[in-house]
């Protein structure tokens, strides 16, 4: 996928105030609409200041966009982090980055606003977009707030334990002179021990102010969970490898196990081999029904040394297997 750069399609600088997208993007589709442009290939130029209006009109997506860096150039080839849009705070629904048609534009914009972004959010029961609030407040009618979602990463173990955690947001605001910039609040949280990947925690009145003394809305926190060196985590399931010298699996040792609740004692078949799963049940995330964790057995060698190959030496002249027979 090629990157775009949709500043340099609009002529403007990254500094540009809302007004002067507002601004050039009047001056370029009059020079590029197909109806009546002249100029060549001025209906993929169109298109491409479609797509380009699309985000920077938006003060949510133009942040977003921004976050990406000023050092990409237009062609090069590019692939979004999966994780670019963690932290960010953003409305849910129309206007507040979605309404637009992903099919509309190009794999670049689809790839960055698409179903699996934040703008990707359909609106919330009863929480109309802003265009819908506009036209409410203009006719003198209260109306709640609309409701932000923003995606934030955890630690496994805090899902595991539940408590209450500082959670960083950005939040894409403009100032009076028309410049989109990012402010950063904090909020404490109380994560519920179980809370599973994709489950969303749901803050009362911390989204958007409501309009002519409505409620405000609410604030939709989606949890993602940050790599974990030891375990991987598959819905309320961990699976983690565990390291066993040959002789442990070879007689069926009790072996100490690492899991999230701390570690537990578990005795290895006779003749374990390598890559065979265990379970340890209920070990996994708490809930209705508990995870539970699966163990990978990992044969691994002692370090190299004289004694160790005489050992080795000894079993390769007094048994008689061949791993190669079948």
């Amino acid at each position: 996928m090629r990157y775009k750069d949709y500043y340099k399609v609009m002529g403007v600088a990254r500094d540009a105030s809302q007004e002067d997208i507002k601004r050039a993007y009047r001056k370029l589709a009059r020079k590029y609409h197909p109806d009546v442009s002249k100029e060549k290939d001025a209906e993929e130029k169109f298109k491409e200041l479609q797509e380009a209006h699309e985000v920077l009109k938006d003060p949510e997506k133009r942040a977003a966009y921004d976050q990406l860096g000023a050092d990409w150039r237009s062609g090069q080839d590019f692939r979004p982090p999966p994780d670019w849009g963690k932290g960010f705070e953003f409305s849910r629904g129309p206007g507040g980055g979605g309404g637009a048609d992903m099919g509309e534009f190009s794999d670049f914009f689809s790839q960055l606003f698409g179903d699996r972004s934040p703008f990707g959010q359909a609106p919330g029961p009863g929480r109309p977009g802003r265009a819908g609030r506009t036209s409410r407040a203009s006719r003198g009618f209260a109306a709640p707030g609309q409701d932000h979602v923003a995606r934030v990463e955890i630690d496994l173990e805090d899902a595991y334990r539940g408590g209450a955690r500082d959670i960083e947001l950005r939040s894409p605001e403009v100032t009076p002179e028309g410049h989109v910039v990012v402010k950063p609040r904090t909020l404490r949280v109380t994560i519920p021990a179980g809370v599973t990947e994709g489950q969303q925690i749901r803050l009362a009145g911390q989204g958007s102010p409501g309009i002519g003394g409505g409620p405000p809305g609410n604030l939709l926190l989606e949890i993602g969970f940050r790599a974990h060196p030891r375990f991987r985590v598959e819905g309320r399931d961990i699976t983690a490898t565990l390291p066993v010298a040959p002789w442990e699996a070879a007689l069926g040792e009790t072996v100490s196990v690492p899991t999230l609740g701390g570690p537990v004692d578990m005795k290895l078949p006779v003749g374990a081999k390598a890559g065979q799963k265990l379970r340890l049940r209920g070990r996994g995330l708490p809930g209705p029904t508990p995870g539970d964790q699966y163990v990978v057995i990992e044969i691994v060698l002692p370090p190299d040394s004289p004694r160790a190959r005489q050992f080795f030496e000894q079993m390769k002249r007094e048994l008689p297997f061949d791993p190669r027979a079948d």
